[in-house]
This record gives C-alpha cells, sequence and structure tokens, in this order.
C-alpha cells in the first residue's frame, strides 16, 4: 500500500489492499439475518425536527472552522474562508427509486435554497447515499466548483453540471479551492457502483483539506486499511478528522469500519478531535440504529480520543471536544 494513484484491473479499479466488497456470494446469509433481524434499524420515535437557523453564516466562524452537519456523510464544512459541501444529499431515499429503499430518519435541517454561497462541492463516490441525483440537479444552473473522484464527473454532466465546473481527481491529486485552500484525494478501502453491471468502474476517495490554519480529514466510506497510518504520516496530524462509524456488519467487514476501526483509524491519522459521520440518518445495515455511536463513546473512552458530534443543522465551531447527545433528546 502506498499513497500512490489507484490501479486498475479490466477496467475496474482496485483496492489499496486485497478487499471482500460483500458481492452475490455474501447475498443469501445476508438476507437470512435481515429477516431474522430483531435489532432496532429504524427509530421508534422520530428524530427531531432539526433545523438550521441560515442567518448564521452571514458572520464566519471566530476560529475559523465550523461544521454543519446535515446528516449521514452531508457536511456544510467552513474553513478559513472557504465553504465546502461533501457528499450532498437531501432525498428522502438513497436508492434506485423514489418510492423505495432507505429512507430518511430526519428531514435536512437546511433547505437547499438556504444554503450560503458555496466554494466546492465535493464528492467522495458515487453510491446512492453519497451523490444523489436529485440533489445534484438543483445545483445544474450555478457556478459552483465540482471536485470528485475519477469517473464520478459522468453523472454530474447528465444531470446538469456543466463540464467547465467538474474537476475529478484521483489518489494523490492535489486541487486548489481559491488561492489557499489544498484539496487532496487519498486512497480509501471501498468499492462504487450504482448498478449490477458497473461495480468498481469509477473511483472512491477520502480527502484531506488543509488551509491556511486548519488541517482537516474528510474520510466517506472506507473500510480499515495500514493506508490511515501513511495519510498520517503525510498529511497530518488534523484538527478534525471525520469518519464513518455506521453501516458495518459481520458479512462486509472490509468495506465499512464501524466504531472500533474507525477510532483506530482516527488514531492512525494523528488527529486532534474525531467526528463521526456515516450513522444515525438511514438504516443501511442490521445493527440497531444508535449502536455506532453508543459503542464509539466507550471506545473513545478506553483510548482517549476527544469527540466532536454536533447536533444535525447546527453550525457548531470546532473549538474542542464537544457530545450534544442529540440522539437521546
Amino acid at each position: 500500500m502506498s499513497l500512490d494513484s489507484a490501479s486498475k484491473k479490466g477496467g475496474k479499479f482496485l483496492n489499496p489492499i486485497p478487499t471482500d466488497a460483500g458481492g452475490f456470494s455474501k447475498l443469501i446469509p445476508i438476507l437470512k439475518e435481515y429477516i431474522n433481524n430483531k435489532a432496532e434499524t429504524v427509530p421508534k420515535q422520530p428524530l427531531g425536527p432539526f433545523t438550521t437557523k441560515a442567518s448564521i453564516y452571514n458572520k464566519p466562524p471566530a476560529s475559523g472552522l465550523r461544521i454543519t452537519l446535515i446528516g449521514h456523510s452531508s457536511l456544510l464544512i467552513e474553513i478559513d474562508g472557504k465553504r465546502i459541501l461533501t457528499d450532498p444529499v437531501w432525498s428522502e431515499r438513497v436508492s434506485f427509486l423514489s418510492f423505495m429503499g432507505p429512507k430518511r430518519f430526519f428531514d435536512p435541517p437546511l433547505p437547499l435554497n438556504q444554503l450560503p454561497p458555496l466554494d466546492a462541492v465535493l464528492l467522495s463516490h458515487d453510491h446512492y447515499d453519497h451523490l444523489d441525483k436529485n440533489t445534484i440537479k438543483f445545483f445544474a444552473d450555478k457556478t459552483i466548483p465540482f471536485f470528485c473522484s475519477l469517473g464520478v464527473g459522468q453523472y454530474l454532466e447528465k444531470w446538469g453540471i456543466n463540464r467547465n465546473f467538474i474537476t475529478e481527481i484521483e489518489w494523490g491529486d492535489s486541487v486548489m479551492i481559491g488561492h489557499d485552500l489544498i484539496l487532496t484525494a487519498t486512497p480509501a478501502r471501498h468499492f462504487s457502483g450504482r448498478g449490477i453491471i458497473n461495480r468498481n468502474e469509477t473511483l472512491w476517495s477520502s480527502f484531506v483539506l488543509k488551509g491556511p490554519k486548519h488541517n482537516i480529514f474528510f474520510g466517506a466510506d472506507s473500510g480499515w486499511f495500514p493506508g490511515f497510518k501513511e495519510i498520517g504520516d503525510a498529511f497530518g496530524p488534523f484538527d478534525l478528522t471525520m469518519l464513518e462509524i455506521g453501516a458495518y456488519g459481520k458479512y462486509w467487514p472490509d468495506i465499512h469500519m464501524g466504531p472500533d476501526n474507525a477510532s483506530n483509524a482516527h488514531i492512525a491519522l494523528r488527529g486532534k478531535l474525531m467526528m463521526p459521520i456515516h450513522w444515525g440518518t438511514f438504516n443501511l445495515a442490521l445493527h440497531a440504529w444508535y449502536e455506532p455511536i453508543e459503542r464509539l463513546l466507550q471506545y473513545a473512552k478506553d483510548k482517549k480520543i476527544k469527540l466532536f458530534i454536533p447536533e444535525p443543522g447546527k453550525p457548531t465551531e470546532v473549538k474542542g471536544a464537544l457530545n450534544s447527545e442529540w440522539w437521546i433528546k
């Protein structure tokens, strides 16, 4: 494993290390477990509602770093004078069908038309819970730069984004957002594809965002791999790591970390604060919807990790450890 560009074999992108993506061979046992599953995968009581006071964006964060959690992996990141929107998903479901598939636990706290001016939209890969057709179409008449993993631009162009505003990047590439924010694509251990026949034809990535004052890591989707240490050694330490803790399962351990390995990744990355993402918004696995965060709290205590857990929709400055406990209110 190295921080070199991604490799391909037969037109398919390869992971940094051998990876079982939990394909058709696991389908029958997974279906059986779904049928017999007793866990509370969807909240019994509605979450929220959460709302964002959009007027807050009229004043920049005093610290230079502020995060608004929209849900799942959709974040509005304000860093050193720039605003970056990651993996924006505003649709009710993450599915190829509008009437079936995983449904949101709570409405997006900030309507799309109330977003403040953006400097960039960042897209990690093409899965439905990270790349949402209807949300992308909202931006079709806007002059906002899109930065995405290699191959993902075809979808953006098809949905109305002008090709001139699309920059595809692969592992190891660095680009400028404005004059002083450096975006670098780094490896992840995952897979891609929006259908049965096009798996791994587009790339999946994690990202480093380095400004004049702050340095942060957006992990998107990834299983554990030794590359986290290499990324930490090359680009760390990080003021904040944003790492996925949900949607793990025993039949796909290579492509999602879960809270234990996510906390290990944070340590390997040399992170100061860890923000858990990719949990508490959609039912994408067999575990209880609240299990990832409850487990992470214990792992963080055991491993002496400082967590940053803002309430959805609340623009929150990154000043130190924070636990809003929003999921138990």
